[in-house]
């Protein structure tokens, strides 16, 4: 049996774990070192699995994770989040469909500190959705709204799978964040016009809500705007200036927020404590997920796949955009179904070297578009994790009126993907700057 063919087994049973319910990491663990084992020997695979769980645990480079997660939860326990909610929501609240409008402004500027998809969709989850219902908000649209903002925490920087992506292909983390920027301002652009359309159709599924003065309005700045701009100024604007590193920066970030915040009394002790217990959990998490996708990776190598995908795509008698389209394809199969984080360590071996070196797209707009197929998965079934998490939030809402609504913000995805497609300086633009 051929290498490659014992490479496509190794995938197809990895596939098989993780519908099991397996754990992705114990699964990517797993069939790489099995596959290792039978492609190489079992004494070589047991001491590349030391290294490379030795090497992620202690990668200078990922030790950037638990500095922003650390952000985000400090953000949250600080009473942060509430604050950019109130802002917004004084701003735009007051029309038709404004509630749902706000909550894609606030979850865009909480993602600026904070990250992470899952964090911000539970964070205005259970700040938006009530107050969505005290204006007699259809439960569809309301939850399906937040549940789609959420993913625009892992677009805008920073992101911890713009760091994920950028440490399994080597590219510059920096450039990987600022080239989320403007595809993260288009997603949220997109998904307001979609709300605007919804209510447009059917005024009664988002009432307008309270209006407030002016004086008002200016009063909500004081509620979390300044604690985001000072953090974002000095942890990320010091990355793009260049005088730090993406892993100095998440501790700057961290510092900054958890300093501004103690001073300011919004973070009690109490608070304090949970940060460090959800970041220590979050970030073990990602590791241990890194480490496993290192050992799959390995095991994916030696079995020559990637390589002979390479030559099977660049024989291939299509245009490069075709092939990229069935990448893309696979992409959202999958997205369905696979973790968003692990759907990145688990096919960016594979992928990565065709679209790149074969098809020759650019590096860093293929990490947009495959950041931005996950914010996909992230919505639709059977998977969708942000789904999962307003459930979580509104328990008495079924699962499928939540799947039912996010289907128009699906669309609005797909726009900004075929915009990406069409216009790549989208993502390149800002980045090239950096060069």
């Amino acid at each position: 049996m051929s290498a490659e063919i014992i490479g496509i087994i190794g995938v197809l049973v990895l596939l098989v774990l993780i519908a099991l319910r397996v754990p992705i990491a114990y699964s990517m663990l797993l069939v790489g070192f099995l596959g290792f084992s039978f492609l190489v020997s079992p004494k070589a695979a047991i001491n590349m699995v030391s290294a490379e769980l030795f090497s992620s645990f202690s990668s200078y480079t990922l030790s950037v994770i638990p500095m922003f997660v650390w952000m985000g939860f400090i953000a949250y326990y600080s009473g942060v989040g509430t604050g950019l909610y109130t802002l917004v929501y004084r701003f735009t609240g007051h029309r038709p469909g404004g509630l749902a409008i706000a909550t894609q402004g606030a979850c865009a500027i909480f993602g600026a500190i904070c990250g992470s998809n899952t964090a911000t969709a539970a964070t205005m989850g259970a700040i938006a959705l009530p107050e969505m219902r005290k204006y007699k908000y259809d439960d569809s649209i309301s939850t399906a709204s937040v549940a789609a903002a959420g993913a625009l925490g892992i677009l805008i920087p920073p992101s911890v799978i713009f760091i994920v992506y950028g440490a399994a292909t080597e590219q510059s983390i920096g450039k990987l964040f600022i080239s989320g920027i403007i595809p993260g301002i288009l997603l949220m652009a997109m998904y307001m016009i979609t709300i605007a359309i919804l209510v447009k159709r059917n005024p009664e599924i988002a009432p307008a809500g309270q209006k407030f003065t002016f004086t008002e309005k200016i009063q909500a700045l004081k509620g979390g705007l300044f604690e985001i701009i000072i953090t974002f100024i000095i942890s990320l604007g010091g990355l793009f200036a260049g005088y730090f590193s993406a892993t100095e920066a998440g501790a700057i970030g961290a510092g900054s927020i958890l300093l501004i915040t103690a001073l300011r009394k919004q973070l009690k002790w109490d608070g304090f404590i949970k940060s460090l217990k959800d970041t220590t959990r979050t970030s073990a998490m990602i590791m241990l997920l890194v480490a496993g996708a290192m050992v799959f990776g390995r095991f994916i190598a030696v079995s020559r796949l990637p390589f002979e995908m390479a030559g099977w795509a660049s024989n291939l008698n299509l245009p490069p955009f075709m092939i990229m389209a069935v990448i893309l394809i696979i992409y959202l199969v999958l997205g369905c179904f696979i973790d968003a984080l692990a759907l990145i360590l688990l096919t960016v071996p594979i992928f990565y070297p065709v679209v790149v070196d074969v098809l020759g797209y650019d590096p860093i707009w293929f990490g947009v578009i495959v950041v931005m197929v996950v914010a996909l998965g992230v919505i639709t079934p059977p998977v969708g994790m942000n789904v999962f998490i307003i459930k979580g939030v509104a328990k008495d809402i079924p699962l499928e009126t939540i799947f039912k609504g996010v289907w128009p913000f699906v669309i609005a995805i797909f726009v900004c993907i075929a915009l990406l497609i069409i216009f790549p300086q989208i993502a390149t633009f800002l980045p090239n700057l950096l060069s």
